[in-house]
């Protein structure tokens, strides 16, 4: 079932384009209402009321400064110290943007994974089995099953199976941002949101980590902020166009890049913006 807003008559071109995913096989697992961010004064995102679909690869695209990882940031508490964040934003139900939230269980089930690959100073196997251990999980099979499951989910097992207790800072940037997937899916998430992973890799470590994706959609409902247009075409079936501050078209991926609704959209994704 696909819900739309803010579609013009026929005839026009409409200031906002918005079809929103879900249906019985793609059930809504986060979703965020009357979304405003704020820094100081400043009002950094005004509109940004979308839905996320399970398993499925959501990207969100726009230019520097268009608000679109001030979004991705919001959805799991990532700018409670900086920003204000006003508005709902429900996960399976429950608003996870109140105060009484726990924030640090949230960040479990709505994990996260930066541009730049940042492992922990310590072991591969230690990167993953930290943050476990935390956990309670202290059994040695079971710590070596999570991490094995972890690196193969993050198709990086073959590459450091034999390595495991050699230092994560000695990966290559590719291999790096493949472990901290592999450290976020490792608590078992629900959603997994991603700013710009891939900016810092080389081409081939682009693809690697783009096939990657395309496997963890199985298991997890992905978000991705994206400044590569070609990625977001290859990845996701749902995109958003974020434009100062507002998310201006949200729509299938296929529509977003063939036949955009909204006129600045298709001066973004055919390079004819600013």
């Amino acid at each position: 079932m696909f819900m739309s807003s803010d579609i013009a008559t026929p005839g026009t071109t409409p200031e906002r384009h918005i079809v929103q995913p879900g249906d019985a096989q793609h059930p809504i697992v986060l979703s965020t209402e009357d979304l405003h961010v704020f820094y100081g004064d400043k009002e950094a995102l005004s509109e940004g009321d979308l839905k996320f679909a399970r398993n499925q690869i959501t990207a969100l695209i726009g230019a520097s400064g268009s608000g679109k990882s001030t979004f991705l940031r919001s959805l799991n508490r990532m700018n409670d110290r900086i920003a204000t964040v006003k508005g709902r934003i429900m996960y399976r139900g429950v608003d996870i943007n109140q105060p009484d939230i726990d924030v640090y269980e949230m960040r479990r089930r709505i994990g996260m994974v930066f541009q730049r690959p940042n492992p922990f100073a310590k072991s591969i196997y230690d990167n993953i089995a930290f943050a476990l251990r935390l956990r309670g999980i202290t059994a040695k099979n079971k710590l070596d099953e999570i991490v094995e499951t972890s690196l193969r989910q993050a198709a990086l097992w073959d590459q450091v199976k034999d390595e495991l207790d050699k230092s994560a800072l000695a990966l290559s940037g590719g291999q790096a941002q493949r472990l901290c997937i592999a450290r976020a899916i490792a608590v078992k998430p629900d959603v997994l949101l991603l700013d710009e992973p891939a900016s810092a890799l080389d081409p081939v470590s682009t693809s690697q980590l783009e096939d990657t994706l395309l496997k963890l959609k199985q298991h997890y409902t992905i978000i991705i902020v994206t400044h590569n247009m070609q990625q977001a075409a290859r990845i996701s079936e749902y995109t958003a166009f974020f434009n100062q501050g507002r998310v201006l078209e949200y729509d299938t991926t296929s529509q977003i890049f063939t036949n955009p609704q909204v006129q600045v959209t298709s001066d973004y994704v055919s390079g004819n913006f600013g």
